[in-house]
């Protein structure tokens, strides 16, 4: 096979243990030639974060308080580590020069950024990898935004002539050489970014779960899990609410069309999901790939006569709402009538203004507002080729006794977006499923 580029996020390289079966994944797979990390993650359910850590540290600067106490809990972590894993990287050289940086006055994203850095420092020594520091090739501008192209270019020429590297997720560098980081779950990006530029035939993410599964497992028992999905339909779930891949993650290997395999760094032997630009075939009988929501959504009802004659409705409507710099989930609408879906946090404090507003331009004959809506999305590549799919929804939902609110099917017919009462959110999910799945 070619060149694959593995990702291990926070809880794959928590501590040692994890990390030792790191080692074993890459010594099974010669493939697997450019390794990601993320900063250490939780060990146990109390634990924190090392990124969180870091943060902390920040926030007691910030508020002129002392860290030293913060930063030991870091520093021992690491030492920690650096025993059990049998390496010496000079480990408490580096803490104390990242604490000498710290008290200089170094901005948050380099402190931030320390807990990927130092992992990748680790890991390299404990694989026998060179480490190579992604600030060396992912280029943020001026203002911050990623430079795709030079990115691109330079992970490339950087990586060309190197057989194995471990390097840091989460952060590059701007033209001035200062640390930038990603956004939280950015070492997804940076490892997609690697397998784009670096032409890699697979993008392997390992995590601590085995793939995706058709619905949420604290909704619906037991869902089975989503064997193969395609980038188009992943994200429709990912847009309603479902637990993926970081959004932006996703692009660059869409892109290039490079399959993204999410595997279990703890159930290795387990094949998990396959990422792909095509939708899998699906098997007699399943019709869809999975089903994701959310709650905590408001729809506003404008009721006006003679609406659909009115030049400029919709363009005022949307505008009102940029004002308020609230986004449109969804428009549902008929001839008179027309419904804004919004999310309820957007608009919390500022409702009765934007319905000051709705009344002053546009003249309305009534507005109602419903809070509390939940949304459901029943995704699938195979619902458009499949007769009576939305009657199948549709009466499974009035056989669970749950009403349904609104109606909003994609144009690309891969999606079924219903609205629900908060209340029958999770009824609602268990009927669907019971309905194409069981």
């Amino acid at each position: 096979m070619g060149i694959k580029v593995a990702k291990f996020g926070g809880t794959s390289v928590a501590d040692a243990t994890q990390i030792k079966k790191i080692k074993n994944i890459i010594e099974e797979d010669h493939d697997i030639r450019y390794v990601v990390v993320s900063a250490p993650g939780k060990r146990f359910d109390e634990d924190s974060k090392m990124t969180d850590l870091l943060y902390l540290c920040v926030t007691h600067i910030e508020h002129k308080l002392e860290y030293d106490q913060v930063f030991k809990l870091i520093c021992d972590r690491f030492l920690e580590m650096e025993k059990e894993l049998g390496v010496d990287i000079g480990m408490r050289a580096e803490l104390d020069a990242i604490k000498k940086e710290i008290d200089g006055g170094a901005s948050v994203d380099y402190i931030a950024s320390r807990g990927e850095h130092l992992n990748a420092k680790l890991i390299a020594a404990y694989l026998g990898f060179e480490f190579i520091d992604s600030a060396s090739f992912v280029r943020f501008d001026d203002k911050s935004r990623l430079m795709e192209e030079r990115t691109n270019d330079d992970i490339a020429k950087t990586l060309s002539g190197v057989e194995k590297a471990v390097i840091p997720g989460f952060y590059g560098s701007r033209i001035d050489g200062s640390v930038k980081t990603f956004s939280r779950g950015g070492s997804d990006i940076t490892g997609s970014l690697i397998a784009k530029a670096m032409k890699a035939e697979v993008y392997e993410n390992w995590t601590d779960v085995s793939g995706f599964l058709m619905a949420d497992p604290r909704i619906v028992d037991d869902p089975k899990p989503i064997s193969n999905i395609s980038y188009k339909e992943l994200r429709e779930l990912a847009y309603m609410g479902a637990s993926v891949l970081h959004e932006e993650a996703i692009y660059p290997a869409t892109v290039a069309n490079i399959p993204i395999n999410i595997r279990n760094t703890n159930e290795p032997e387990h094949p998990g999901t396959m990422i792909t630009s095509q939708p899998a075939s699906l098997g007699e009988g399943r019709i869809i790939s999975g089903i994701a929501g959310s709650r905590d959504f408001t729809s506003i009802t404008i009721y006006s006569s003679h609406m659909i004659g009115q030049k400029g409705f919709i363009r005022r409507m949307a505008g009102i709402l940029e004002d308020h710099d609230v986004t449109i989930e969804h428009i549902p609408s008929g001839i008179d009538t027309v419904s804004v879906i919004v999310n309820s946090r957007l608009v919390d404090g500022q409702l009765d203004d934007i319905l000051d507003e709705f009344q002053r331009q546009l003249k309305p004959d009534s507005i109602e507002v419903h809070d509390d809506l939940a949304l459901i999305a029943t995704v699938g590549a195979g619902m458009a080729k499949r007769k009576g799919t939305s009657a199948r929804l549709f009466t499974a939902l009035a056989e669970a006794d749950v009403n349904i609110q609104m109606i909003d099917q994609g144009s690309s017919e891969m999606n079924i977006i219903v609205g629900v009462r908060g209340e029958d959110f999770e009824s609602a999910i268990r009927a669907i499923y019971k309905a194409f799945v069981v």
